[in-house]
């Protein structure tokens, strides 16, 4: 398989503006990230983090944050159960549950340590439900996406030697045969069935 010749970060950039167009993410929503840079590299996830590649994809990320203004999330490893770091101020804003660690490299991972020194006031938080996500490295992000989760397919399938697979979410539909999904629809059964009321 021929590999993109871009930089990381640029591959990143496109990747993460594709997630939000498909997502219509916008300024405050949560994206979540979940990186193995030890993947990226060509190595197991786990044994060889490194901090450029961190690096370079902090730098895509951010070139489409500033631009929309969601709010990125960045998943630790298993070894810190999967936490998040984030800003206290969205936490704050949230109200979600705060947890005591400061994750580094060995416990945590590269891609999160190096965000959380890129924060303002950063914090470790134990679960989020994101409106969408981009897994690099197959980190397994799904248990902090909203339901429901829709699969993106992105032009760029591999960021180094790393697999790249994302997500959008959207709400529930609920009802059945009977329920109206857009304000432009028309009533199911024509008119005559506006007549057929639940209650």
């Amino acid at each position: 398989m021929v590999r993109d010749t871009r930089s990381i970060a640029d591959q990143v950039e496109i990747i993460v503006n594709e997630l939000v167009t498909a997502g219509s993410v916008r300024a405050g929503q949560l994206v979540v990230f979940g990186v193995s840079t030890s993947e990226v590299v060509g190595q197991r996830i786990g044994t060889s983090g490194t901090e450029s590649v961190a690096s370079e994809i902090h730098e895509g990320v951010e070139r489409v944050r500033q631009r929309i203004g969601f709010h990125a999330i960045w998943q630790c490893c298993e070894h810190l159960n999967r936490s998040l770091v984030t800003e206290r101020a969205v936490m704050e804003a949230q109200g979600w549950t705060e947890v005591s660690a400061v994750p580094v490299p060995k416990a945590g991972g590269s891609m999160a340590a190096y965000a959380y020194r890129r924060m303002k006031d950063p914090c470790l938080v134990e679960h989020v439900q994101a409106h969408a996500g981009a897994d690099i490295g197959e980190t397994m992000i799904g248990m902090h996406l909203r339901p429901v989760a829709v699969p993106v397919r992105p032009t760029i399938r591999y960021i180094g030697e790393a697999r790249v697979t994302m997500a959008v979410t959207r709400p529930k539909l609920i009802g059945g045969s009977r329920a109206v999904y857009s304000a432009d629809q028309p009533a199911p059964g024509g008119p005559e069935a506006l007549t057929n009321n639940c209650d």
